[in-house]
């Protein structure tokens, strides 16, 4: 009994030993194009890998930028921590404060333009 089976299954492991070069050069190269698709476009693919580049390159500018703001307030807060002059300076200009025998002149707001007229309402 076990002969006749053998027999009988004889022509699917023939095909099987034959093909199987075949079918596993094509499971290969499915394989590596699946790999080389989740490469570039998967969750931490190439395509997500430059937009997080260009993110950490513009809060990096942002951080410079920042830092630089700060040190200017750093350097005012030291100047009207111990120099009279700044002091003086933006008592005069926040204050509108002023020496005896000054004046202060505040200019009024400008006044707001009027409509072009380009937009018509043709009937």
């Amino acid at each position: 009994m076990a002969a006749r089976y053998v027999e009988h299954t004889r022509p699917v492991w023939t095909w099987i030993a034959l093909e199987w070069r075949r079918v596993g050069t094509v499971a290969a190269l499915i394989l590596t194009l699946g790999l080389v698709l989740h490469a570039m476009f998967g969750a931490n693919g190439m395509v997500v890998y430059q937009q997080k580049q260009a993110e950490r390159l513009t809060l990096q500018s942002e951080v410079e930028r920042l830092q630089k703001e700060n040190d200017q307030y750093v350097d005012r807060i030291k100047a009207l921590k111990t120099d009279h002059r700044a002091i003086e300076r933006e008592a005069r200009e926040q204050l509108h404060y002023t020496r005896p025998g000054e004046y202060v002149y505040v200019a009024p707001d400008p006044p707001p333009k009027p409509p072009t007229g380009s937009a018509k309402n043709e009937k």
